[in-house]
C-alpha cells in the first residue's frame, strides 16, 4: 500500500489529475472523474493507480512474451519522452507524423523502410561516389525526410502485438488502424476523450510534459523488467539444455565403459583358470558314459 500511495503523490507533483475544462468534457468519462475545481476537472488518482499498474503489467506480459509494443506520440510536448522512452527498451515508436496505413497497409511501409535503408548503405559504403553532388545531395535529403518518419520502425519486421498511444484523440488514425487489425491498445485517456475506445485507459493528463513522463516511464520499466525476465528464462533453458547434454554424454560413457567391461569378462568369472587346463578341476564323467568291462559280454 505504501508503495502505492508514493507512486499516488507522484503522479500528483506532476500534475497528472488535472483534466480538461467542464465543458469540453466526454460523459464517458464520468467514472474516473474526481470533481471539479474552477471549471475544470480533476480526475481521480486513485483510479489512475490502479489503470496504471494493470496496463504496466499488462504490458511486461506482452514483452515477456517477446512480442512488439508500438510507441505512438506525435505531440510536440510528447515527442522527445516517448522516443527516449521507447529506445531504451528497443521498442517501435511514431513520434514525428503518423503516415496513414503505418499498420494496414504495412507492407508499402516495409517497402519504403528498405528503399533508405539501402539509400543509407549506398551513401556509407562509398557506392555513391560515383554519383554528382547534386545527386548525393537529393539521396541524403530523401533520406533524412524518411529517417524522421519511419526511423522508429525501421527495425519492425511485422506488426506489433500492441499500440501505446499518447492522447488517443490526437492519435485517432492509429487507434482506428489498431482496431481494425485487431491490435491491443493502451491509452493516456484525459477527460475530453473516450475511454471505452481503448483496450487498456489510463485516466490522465495528457498535455503536461511532467505527465507523460511520469507514465510513459513507469510503463517503460515495466517492460524493461518483461525483457530481462524473458532473458533470464532463456539463459536458463541454455544451461539446462547444457547440462542435460552433459548428463547424456556422461551416461553414455558410462553405458561403453559397461559394455567393454562385459566383453573382457564373457564365459568364466574374472580370473578363474579354465576347466580341465593346469590346475583347474578334473572332467567330471556323465553317468551314462560308463566304459563296458573288458573282455565280458555288453
Amino acid at each position: 500500500m505504501e508503495n502505492n500511495t508514493s507512486l499516488q503523490q507522484q503522479l500528483l507533483e506532476a500534475g497528472v489529475h488535472f483534466g480538461h475544462l467542464k465543458k469540453k468534457w466526454n460523459p464517458k468519462m464520468l467514472p474516473y472523474i474526481f470533481a471539479e475545481k474552477k471549471g475544470i476537472h480533476i480526475i481521480d488518482l486513485n483510479k489512475t493507480v490502479d489503470y496504471l499498474q494493470e496496463t504496466a503489467a499488462a504490458m511486461k506480459q506482452i514483452a515477456k512474451s517477446g512480442k512488439k509494443i508500438m510507441f505512438v506520440a506525435t505531440k510536440k510536448q510528447a515527442k522527445e519522452i516517448v522516443t527516449e522512452c521507447a529506445q531504451r527498451v528497443n521498442m517501435p515508436y511514431a513520434t514525428e507524423r503518423w503516415l496513414g496505413g503505418m499498420l494496414t497497409n504495412f507492407n508499402t511501409v516495409r517497402k519504403s523502410v528498405k528503399k533508405m535503408q539501402s539509400i543509407e548503405k549506398m551513401l556509407n559504403d562509398g557506392s555513391a561516389e560515383s554519383l554528382t553532388k547534386k545527386e548525393k545531395l537529393t539521396l541524403s535529403r530523401d533520406k533524412d525526410k524518411m529517417e524522421k518518419v519511419l526511423g522508429g520502425i525501421a527495425q519492425l519486421g511485422r506488426l506489433p502485438a500492441a499500440l501505446f498511444l499518447v492522447d488517443i484523440g490526437h492519435e485517432h488514425i492509429a487507434l482506428a488502424e489498431a482496431k481494425r487489425l485487431g491490435i491491443t491498445t493502451f491509452g493516456m485517456v484525459d477527460t475530453n476523450c473516450d475511454p471505452n475506445k481503448v483496450d487498456f485507459a489510463i485516466p490522465s493528463n495528457d498535455d503536461a510534459t511532467k505527465s507523460i513522463a511520469i507514465i510513459t516511464n513507469y510503463i517503460t520499466a515495466a517492460i524493461a523488467e518483461g525483457l530481462a525476465e524473458r532473458q533470464a528464462s532463456k539463459d536458463e533453458d541454455e544451461s539446462d539444455d547444457s547440462n542435460n547434454e552433459n548428463e547424456a554424454k556422461a551416461r553414455r560413457l558410462e553405458q561403453e565403459a559397461q559394455s567393454e567391461a562385459g566383453r573382457g569378462g564373457r564365459g568364466r568369472g574374472a580370473g578363474a583358470p579354465a576347466a580341465g587346463g593346469p590346475g583347474g578341476a578334473p572332467k567330471r564323467r556323465v553317468p551314462g558314459n560308463r566304459r563296458p568291462a573288458t573282455g565280458g559280454p555288453r
